[in-house]
């Protein structure tokens, strides 16, 4: 999730990113593992520059809010075992103001 997404968004968007990378990996056999339970579930704020990084690893999908002018928040992953190194420096994220 990009950092400055307002909170009373977040929980919205990721269900709508996770639903989305479902739908468009399904048959993806990280993504059928995952189905099953055994990945780390987890929503990071991250920067312009971070976005921009992550965006060019594979197996992901870009989502868009209406309520922000149609720009990109966030990105979901198909799970995977490991996640690229830059994956652990991501903040988790923690809401800041009031839902």
């Amino acid at each position: 999730m990009k950092q400055d997404v307002p909170d009373k968004l977040v929980p919205v968007i990721a269900a709508h990113a996770s639903l989305a990378c479902f739908r468009k990996f399904e048959h993806n056999d990280n993504m059928q593992t995952w189905i099953n339970g055994i990945f780390k579930k987890v929503v990071c704020v991250v920067s312009e520059k971070e976005f921009a990084n992550a965006e060019k690893e594979e197996d992901h999908i870009i989502l868009t809010e209406s309520a922000l002018e149609n720009r990109e928040v966030c990105m979901a992953f198909v799970p995977r075992e490991e996640y690229p190194k830059m994956f652990k420096y991501f903040k988790m994220w923690t809401p800041q103001d009031n839902l």
